[in-house]
């Protein structure tokens, strides 16, 4: 049995990782028939359903920070995950508009990590959504004096993303993410309600491309 997880329900080969469980809990109605949870062990809020066309799939948050998502996704392999892709938030660095999506190419860290996603998995996402493709750099916090952001060429920063394809690669898991930008320096932040949207599109993107 997994260290942190307790799973109730079965446990889907491709899973949807987010880092608020109200989200999972939100996408688990949107992307499944009839879902069921499967997790509520330390607040981490698990789903697992069907799709409309059929696909077995799970949803999972995985909490706030890379820490939490790792160890979130080292529980899912050993469940038997085999895939997955992050719906997440970041901050923009650069052109992405407030709601606009980033489909994750690489995620540095400001050790000088660099972490790739699953090749065929961010194809495939870049090609079915309207979105930016480019890097990340994944902080173990946001809120820092302006000026003190690493110098990395990235589109956005976020605090999960290089953690969580490390440790799918350590895993053999197949992992990608899409990022929406909810905060900008001269933008201000993302309306929840736009949020809520932009989160559900990706997620159904995400589900399609699982499905695939």
């Amino acid at each position: 049995m997994p260290a942190r997880l307790r799973p109730t329900a079965p446990i889907a080969a491709d899973a949807v990782l987010v880092g608020d469980p109200g989200r999972a809990l939100m996408l688990a109605q949107e992307l499944l028939e009839q879902p069921k949870m499967s997790n509520h062990a330390r607040g981490l809020w698990g789903y697992w359903g069907r799709t409309p066309e059929g696909h077995e799939l799970t949803i999972q948050a995985t909490g706030m920070g890379g820490p939490s998502a790792s160890v979130v996704l080292g529980d899912l392999a050993e469940l038997g995950v085999r895939r997955v892709i992050r719906i997440g938030t970041c901050a923009s660095l650069g052109d992405l508009g407030l709601g606009e999506l980033l489909v994750v190419t690489e995620a540095h860290t400001p050790d000088g990590g660099r972490s790739l996603p699953d090749p065929e998995t961010t194809a495939g996402l870049g090609q079915a959504l309207k979105a930016t493709s480019g890097a990340v750099v994944s902080l173990d916090s946001l809120h820092r004096p302006e000026g003190e952001l690493p110098s990395l060429v990235a589109e956005g920063a976020d605090m999960q993303t290089g953690a969580l394809f490390r440790a799918a690669k350590e895993r053999s898991v197949a992992a990608a993410a899409i990022l929406i930008a909810t905060e900008k320096s001269d933008s201000g932040q993302l309306r929840d309600e736009d949020l809520e949207e932009a989160a559900k599109g990706a997620a159904r993107a995400a589900a399609r491309q699982l499905s695939a």
